[in-house]
């Protein structure tokens, strides 16, 4: 089962100095933190800012391959979290058939606001997630930061912690 969610906000990790993308779902009960890398955050912010740039970005790209081969982006899906690594595919309808891509989330999310279309977590990434240690080396040093710690920045973030992302 998949939950749709939208981008809660889009900050910098104040541990790691990395832009994180919050996804939370519609009565905002359940929410999802993928870091993400500079690039993804800067295309990502661009369209939430609405900026239009004179030439397409990469994101731009693949929303105009799409629609030069008359295929449509139905939905994103973030779909597995495996080693702390969270899986997504755009799934594409081209006439009767259905297309699966692989991507990164960021990647996904980046192309699914530019077409605006719905962005869906598995139940069992979000289930998953709460268990992921989120002060491993991938995001944070141990000595740093401690699980309880993240959990505690998590939950007290508000609206207004969510500021323009800055490039």
């Amino acid at each position: 089962m998949f939950i749709e969610m939208t981008i809660g906000g889009l900050t910098i990790d104040p541990v790691t100095n990395m832009p994180f993308l919050l996804l939370k779902d519609k009565t905002e009960q359940r929410q999802l933190p993928i870091w993400i890398g500079l690039f993804e955050a800067s295309a990502i912010a661009t369209e939430l800012e609405n900026i239009k740039l004179a030439r397409p970005m990469t994101h731009d790209l693949i929303c105009l391959i799409v629609d030069g081969l008359k295929a449509k982006l139905q939905r994103v899906e973030i779909h597995d979290l495996r080693d702390n690594t969270f899986y997504a595919r755009l799934i594409l309808e081209k006439g009767s058939s259905q297309i699966k891509v692989d991507a990164r989330p960021s990647d996904a999310i980046a192309v699914a606001i530019r077409l605006k279309v719905p962005i869906l977590v598995a139940e069992a990434v979000l289930k998953q997630s709460k268990d992921v240690d989120l002060a491993s080396k991938k995001f944070a040093d141990k000595d740093k930061v401690s699980k309880e710690k993240w959990k505690e920045i998590l939950e007290n973030l508000s609206p207004e912690d969510f500021g323009k992302y800055k490039m």
